[in-house]
């Protein structure tokens, strides 16, 4: 069962911080997603944290991004890669959303520029 009620308390703090973060496309960071409706993808653990990739930063407040699983995914709808030797990586394409900075956390790492183009151009088949 999903908690809402705990989500909706951390919700709040994190409209009421100061959210001063700096961050970059191409870059990945935990972020607090939360608990969602449905089928949109949660957060896990205590912070209701998951990896997102940013795709386009549109000011220093807001961004679109990509959340990542681990879970091995694969079709039109994911785009596979690895920002950890080793460790597969996959963005849920069908997710992207915008977020504001105050939901990241800490950053976790990058993807490299190939994969970056490549991330972009299955977007832009994506939405066509």
């Amino acid at each position: 069962m999903k908690n809402f009620s705990q989500w909706n308390r951390q919700k709040q703090e994190i409209h009421e911080s100061d959210g001063t973060v700096f961050f970059h496309e191409r870059e990945i960071w935990f972020a607090k997603l939360g608990v969602n409706v449905g089928y949109e993808q949660d957060g896990n653990g205590k912070g209701f944290l998951r990896p997102v990739l940013i795709i386009k930063k549109f000011s220093n407040n807001v961004f679109w991004g990509l959340p990542l699983t681990k879970t091995k995914k694969s079709g039109k709808y994911y785009f596979e890669f690895e920002f950890i030797k080793n460790i597969k990586s996959y963005a849920i394409l069908s997710q992207m959303k915008l977020f504001d900075v105050k939901r990241l956390q800490y950053l976790a790492g990058h993807i490299n520029k190939e994969d970056y183009a490549k991330v972009k151009k299955s977007l832009k088949q994506f939405i066509e």
